[in-house]
Formats: structure tokens, sequence, C-alpha cells
């Protein structure tokens, strides 16, 4: 984990988890993780079928130029990836796994910027219903965020967190179509052709 928020925010969450497969949305203080509020969102699927912005934090909020509560967590990826995040948020809801990747977040008029994502389950709180806590952020400062709006996002790497070894990289099984593992990651196609996803990690 590279960012700071992110490693606060799977500290806390591994405390509130304890002995349980992953905490309640109650459990989890604003206050504990504090500093990294900005970069957190909560995901959920009351009332709707689809997990949708909770909340999001506002450089969460910056990062796309829109206020983020209310809109479909998926629409926010290109449409080659999109199936490969459904079946990544099935795996997280179903197995109570954690995940960070390293995204790629593009701009209109083709700027970059690097990120960070942790998805973290939370426990279900009734009947088909259930939610993430997770943080987006910048891996390094873009000084044109908040000017120029990412309008689609791309995976780099992504890393299962197992409930105790969360340091050990672990590839998405199977990997869906289109998809390679390499030295335990898991990478998508499609990055800077210049810039190889295989050289970098989550």
């Amino acid at each position: 984990m590279k960012h700071g928020s992110t490693r606060e925010v799977y500290a806390h969450w591994k405390d509130r988890r304890g002995n349980r497969p992953a905490p309640p949305r109650a459990d989890i203080d604003p206050v504990a993780i504090r500093r990294a509020l900005g970069d957190t969102f909560m995901l959920s699927t009351d009332f709707v079928d689809q997990l949708r912005f909770r909340l999001a934090g506002t450089r969460v909020c910056a990062l796309f130029g829109r206020e983020m509560k209310g809109e479909t967590f998926l629409d926010l990826w290109s449409e080659k990836t999109s199936d490969a995040v459904d079946e990544l948020l099935s795996i997280i809801t179903a197995e109570s796994e954690g995940v960070v990747a390293g995204l790629t977040g593009r701009t209109d008029d083709g700027f970059d910027v690097e990120l960070e994502m942790l998805l973290l389950p939370l426990l279900r709180v009734g009947r088909g219903s259930h939610g993430m806590l997770g943080v987006l952020a910048p891996t390094v400062p873009a000084y044109w965020i908040g000017t120029k709006p990412v309008v689609r996002v791309d995976f780099r790497t992504v890393r299962h967190l197992g409930a105790e070894t969360a340091s050990v990289p672990q590839p998405m099984e199977p990997p869906p179509e289109g998809v390679e593992v390499r030295h335990g990651f898991t990478v998508y196609s499609g990055g800077r052709q210049d810039d190889p996803p295989s050289e970098r990690s989550a």
C-alpha cells in the first residue's frame, strides 16, 4: 500500500473487524480515519440493484469533478474493464476479502494520473443489502486535479488482501478473459505502451 490514506483506512477496518469476516458500516468511525476522509468513500446497495456511492470524500469528488453520491460505481470504468470490475466486486462480497489496486485515471484531453484504490467489504445489514469501504487517491500528485475531471478509470494491477496474509500478492481466480497474471499480480491490458503495467506494483 503506497498511500497513507490506504494504510490508515485498512488498519481501522482490520481493527473494527476483529474476528468477524468484516465490520458493519456502523462500526466505522470517521474520527478515527479523519486524515483519510477526503480520499474515502462508501458503496452500498441500499434500495438499489447496484453498488452506488453512499458517500464520497472531497478529494474523491474533486478527482471526478462532481459530487459522487448516488452514482453507480461501475459507471466509472472503461467498457473493456467493467466486466472484470463486476466480477471483482462479487469476489469481495462473497469471500469477505479486500483488494488494493493500481489504477490509471484519464481525462478527456489525455491527462493521466496514477491512482491507488482500496476496497474492503462491510458486513451485511439486511437481506440483499451489502456495502464496501474504499479509498481512491493519487499516488503521485497531479496539478490539474480539480480542474480537469477524470472520465475513465482502468486497472493496472490488483492484489488481494487475505484474512491473515494482507501483504501476500494473490491473483484473481480465475482471471477474466483478456487478463494476464504475472508474478502474482493480475495485469489488465490497456495501459500506456511505453510504461508496461507488469513493471508496476499496487
